[in-house]
């Protein structure tokens, strides 16, 4: 097995057994900010998956989410059962809505991609990568030229899990009405 492939088994397995690593770390991350800088990945091999790299202008940031559906307050007056809920699951991820709140706390960076790290009883955790746009070193890196060119790309989708929102990663029969390139062949 390469280094690699045994340092996400062994992720993994931290995170399904439960191990006192796993929940020391949760515990120190619980008493942190919400949007927290961290030096390196947690889960590297992840990382690196995703374009990371240990260069200059390449930044992690670890963002907390609450878990759980949004609860809206009891209706007033009279309304029918079925449109009586209250518990409604919100339209984007939480990987989604993490990528974006780092997005707003570092202004000068572009989110790459993101990834899962954990979660406690009431919080999930993602690692953010950010690439710096003012970098020497990145604007000098072939490979991070696509995501400087596309400017605030979170928040038009254009990560993997704003993509995932926008119905870009669905194909086949009952989607056509989720991508705009099919909508518009339609019509034409």
């Amino acid at each position: 097995m390469s280094m690699y492939n045994s340092m996400k088994t062994t992720f993994r397995s931290e995170y399904k057994e439960r191990s006192d690593v796993y929940k020391a770390r949760i515990t120190k991350w619980n008493s942190e900010a919400p949007i927290f800088r961290v030096e390196k990945p947690t889960n590297i091999a992840r990382a690196r998956e995703l374009g990371y790299k240990a260069k200059q202008g390449v930044i992690i940031v670890r963002v907390q989410v609450r878990k759980g559906t949004a609860k809206r307050h009891a209706p007033a007056g009279g309304r029918k059962p079925s449109k009586a809920g209250r518990f409604y699951s919100y339209a984007k991820s939480s990987q989604a809505v993490a990528e974006e709140r780092a997005a707003r706390k570092f202004i000068n960076c572009e989110v790459l991609n993101s990834y899962f790290v954990g979660d406690s009883g009431s919080k999930k955790f993602y690692e953010v990568i950010l690439i710096d746009r003012e970098s020497p070193v990145i604007q000098s890196t072939p490979e991070y030229m696509q995501v400087l060119s596309q400017k605030n790309r979170v928040f038009r989708g254009l990560t993997y899990a704003g993509r995932s929102h926008r119905g870009i990663t669905r194909k086949g029969f009952g989607t056509e009405t989720l991508r705009p390139s099919v909508r518009q062949n339609r019509r034409g």
